[in-house]
């Protein structure tokens, strides 16, 4: 079979979807569908917004379906006459098994991390918060769990001290893209070997989790040691970002949050979650060992701005602890 043979069907919604989409008409593969969330309002406007990946599609002229129930026998009915052979799936939601299992060479989904480890939602976000210096992505055929399929293929990648979840993001998109076609490639040989993801966790260690992020998560416990509150900085930036309450010199506080900061590891007598500032250049937080010093950080309402600018705006002189 030639690559333009080879019926596909992509499913996918957000930026990193994007990527890989691109990827395989770029190779020269057949896109015959592209399946994509609902229009939703969004912003203050509530205008309607399209997906990334409808935004994608339109321009390249695919052809789209937007259902609401993925067990409509309605779409199914419409999947089923795309006759697709492979299904790819690229951050969508889950699939009832009259989708995943309709193409004869299967369903795969494209995941950020190095399964086993780091299933569910958020893996970029949860490897950063986490500490971890390497990650990945992995290509797997989907099954009757979330994220527990046989492993087709992976990558590793490095992350590095100053990585974010933004710009880690933005690397395994690439990454990824790369994978999606390479397994294409091995679909397409019949030259896929899998691997059981049981066969993968080791000895009586616990997999690494990576559950969807609530707000409560993005709070910082300033009783924490001070390189996991910058971890958990960096791997809430850009979205949803760390947050904690301050006050700027009177009885009411704001919520703010940070998005770049330095771990400082340094004795003191100060109680975790003391605000330290000369109100003109610095912004310091102790921790149980030390201080975060904040870089840039932003006030509700307000636009994201460095320490010196946010302190323009803003009086602590008299500022109580953090809370």
């Amino acid at each position: 079979m030639r690559k333009e043979d080879l019926r596909i069907v992509f499913m996918g919604t957000p930026e990193i979807a994007v990527a890989s989409l691109e990827a395989i008409l770029e190779n020269g593969y057949q896109v015959v569908g592209v399946i994509t969330a609902p229009d939703k309002p969004a912003g203050r406007g509530r205008k309607i917004r399209f997906s990334e990946v409808k935004q994608f599609a339109l321009e390249k002229n695919l052809h789209l379906l937007q259902p609401e129930n993925l067990k409509d026998p309605a779409f199914i009915d419409s999947l089923a006459a795309l006759k697709p052979d492979v299904q790819v799936v690229v951050a969508f939601r889950m699939l009832p098994k009259a989708v995943w299992a309709l193409p004869p060479h299967g369903t795969f989904n494209l995941h950020a991390s190095l399964l086993p480890d780091y299933r569910g939602a958020a893996p970029i976000n949860w490897a950063v918060i986490n500490g971890e210096t390497r990650t990945g992505v992995t290509t797997f055929f989907l099954d009757e769990e979330i994220d527990t399929g046989k492993i087709i293929a992976s990558k590793e990648t490095e992350i590095y001290p100053e990585d974010t979840a933004g710009s880690l993001h933005d690397r395994l998109k690439v990454t990824g893209a790369e994978l999606v076609v390479e397994t294409l490639n091995k679909i397409l040989e019949g030259n896929v070997e899998t691997k059981s993801q049981d066969l993968l966790i080791s000895g009586h260690r616990p997999l690494k989790k990576a559950p969807k992020i609530f707000r409560e998560d993005c709070r910082i416990d300033w009783n924490k040691p001070s390189h996991e509150i910058a971890n958990l900085i960096r791997g809430l930036n850009p979205v949803p970002g760390a947050f904690t309450e301050l006050s700027a010199g009177n009885e009411e506080l704001f919520m703010m949050k940070i998005f770049e900061a330095e771990a400082i590891i340094e004795k003191h007598t100060f109680e975790p979650g003391k605000l330290l500032t000369d109100n003109k250049k610095y912004i310091s937080i102790s921790t149980i060992d030390g201080f975060i010093s904040v870089k840039n950080m932003q006030a509700a309402g307000k636009k994201r701005m460095n320490t010196e600018d946010f302190l323009r705006g803003y009086d602590f002189s008299s500022a109580p602890e953090s809370h």
